[in-house]
């Protein structure tokens, strides 16, 4: 009985080889050639197996108003995050989360291990960019109207997004528990705790206690290394969600595209009378299609 193969997706556009042009002579095969086809059948196999090739087609490929860099933001803001990821993973293998060590470990960083102080250069101002980029990704959605119907939940996911990175930031300002960073955290956890209610109740859960210790360093660290992150990661992958699911929105300022006669979405078809005046019904929102006279004005 012969062997039924499973049928075998299609390749992203990008894996296929572009054709050759007339005229031009084929490249040499050799280690190149070969290396390209061995990834390129590595990727069919594994795609065979998996079936991820159209899922990411669906998630990847958008459609989004043209020559508009500002909808670049939202993925400036999750390749910022992973920068912050990557890097803390590797500073995080040589910190000592204690009162003693902290700064020790952080010094040792900075000036003495390999590329040390090209990765915490790289994770102190990649969080200043990531805070910078998540206010003006949330100024882009508020001014584009992206917040309204139906992207409330999108929108709220945003804020908790932008409460968390604050969270982030404020919790990894103490953890090279020098003189300022000290200061700085208490003035921080204080002004906390002169919130109404749940105020003095976050303050002793930020502190570990009801005042600064040993174990107020290892909270932070924790908070900073574990629960945002997650939390972030998991808002992160809800938000790509619904934007995948809803699409994105046009900015106010782009007119709509003029649909062609005879098409049945949102639009009557309508032709043109003597007097210029479509005699066409009106459109679904109560506004009757007016079509231009031949003298180049429209008749209304």
């Amino acid at each position: 009985m012969a062997k039924i193969k499973p049928p075998v997706p299609p390749l992203p556009d990008s894996l296929n080889p572009s054709p050759r042009r007339a005229g031009t002579k084929p490249p040499p095969a050799g280690v190149i050639a070969q290396g390209q086809e061995t990834g390129i059948s590595a990727v069919n196999w594994i795609d065979e197996r998996l079936q991820l090739s159209g899922g990411l087609r669906w998630a990847l490929f958008r459609k989004i108003p043209r020559h508009d860099w500002t909808y670049s933001l939202g993925s400036s803001v999750m390749f910022a995050f992973l920068s912050q990821a990557v890097t803390g993973v590797f500073l995080a293998m040589a910190y000592d989360p204690s009162t003693t060590g902290a700064y020790e470990s952080i010094r040792y960083t900075t000036n003495e291990a390999f590329l040390g102080e090209f990765l915490r250069g790289m994770h102190k101002w990649g969080s200043t960019v990531m805070v910078v980029l998540v206010f003006l990704h949330m100024a882009q959605t508020f001014f584009y109207g992206a917040y309204k119907y139906p992207r409330e939940l999108n929108w709220v996911i945003g804020v908790v997004l932008l409460i968390l990175t604050m969270a982030m930031s404020f919790t990894g300002y103490l953890l090279p528990f020098d003189q300022r960073s000290y200061w700085a955290t208490i003035v921080g956890v204080n002004i906390n705790g002169t919130g109404p209610i749940v105020g003095p109740y976050l303050s002793d859960f930020l502190r570990a206690g009801p005042e600064f210790g040993a174990t107020t360093l290892s909270r932070f660290y924790a908070i900073h290394m574990l629960l945002v992150p997650g939390a972030i990661g998991a808002m992160i992958g809800a938000h790509l969600w619904l934007v995948t699911k809803l699409g994105t929105t046009s900015p106010p300022w782009n007119r709509p595209r003029h649909r062609p006669q005879g098409s049945d979405i949102g639009v009557a078809s309508s032709a043109p009378s003597s007097n210029g005046v479509a005699s066409s019904p009106s459109s679904p929102n109560g506004v009757a299609s007016i079509a231009p006279s031949p003298n180049g004005s429209s008749d209304q």
